[in-house]
């Protein structure tokens, strides 16, 4: 089961869908299905593509292979000056392009850094601290100031709490959290106020929240480069 844009659902709607209870949280039974369902709560890299690939993926552009027949054709029709010009552009864009990528695979060890190797939750009843790894949809997770959001969660509970976002929106001034609201479907990322992400920072206050998504069903890996579907364990 996936739910799709759950800052438009009320709370107890989400509960019944993920079959928890808002106050004893999971059994350690249906923890173990979920791990077994959706995988663990971790950022997985895929494998790193050689110098060599992430070159030729430059040229696997269909306006760069017009570039280049353009190129060729100058130079057949004794144009040297345009088809320099034009195969300049074109190795000039394939040197960004690598460089942008060498870049874009440092990305995932850097999420990784900002994800707590624990995590407070309730579980049968009583409160714990897990390996945040062990996460799972419906799971009941404790925050406060100084925590990172050890998933993408539907607030429950906020009291006086703020969150800072900029590792996924970009956004400086931490942001105003209420788990009352109930928001419109189109509402932006950064305006989801009942709604708490992976990767970000409790700045203030504190909170309870509902674990909707884990690992690379959460927003800060969609934003990444990396593709779940290569390695999707497949949705709850």
């Amino acid at each position: 089961m996936t739910l799709p844009d759950v800052h438009t659902l009320h709370v107890d709607h989400l509960i019944s869908e993920l079959d928890t209870h808002l106050h004893q949280g999971l059994t350690s039974s249906q923890v173990k299905d979920r791990l077994v369902k959706v995988g663990f709560n971790e950022l997985v890299e895929l494998p790193r593509p050689g110098f060599l690939k992430l070159l030729l993926e430059q040229f696997n552009n269909f306006l760069v292979i017009i570039l280049i027949i353009s190129a060729v054709v100058s130079l057949f029709l004794g144009e040297v000056v345009d088809s320099s010009a034009i195969m300049a552009i074109v190795v000039f864009n394939a040197i960004i392009g690598v460089v942008q990528e060498s870049k874009a695979e440092q990305a995932l060890a850097a999420l990784k850094k900002m994800t707590a190797p624990n995590a407070s939750v309730i579980r049968d009843g009583h409160q714990l601290i897990i390996p945040t790894r062990e996460l799972v949809p419906g799971d009941i997770v404790l925050l406060e100031a100084g925590n990172y959001v050890p998933a993408d969660m539907r607030l429950i509970e906020s009291i006086n709490l703020k969150i800072d976002e900029a590792s996924l929106t970009g956004e400086s001034i931490p942001v105003n959290k209420d788990a009352k609201v109930v928001l419109d479907r189109d509402i932006p990322l950064g305006d989801r106020t009942n709604s708490t992400f992976m990767s970000t920072l409790v700045s203030y206050g504190r909170g309870k929240g509902l674990v909707t998504s884990t690992g690379m069903h959460t927003q800060i890996w969609h934003l990444s480069r990396y593709k779940p579907d290569a390695c999707d364990p497949g949705g709850f």
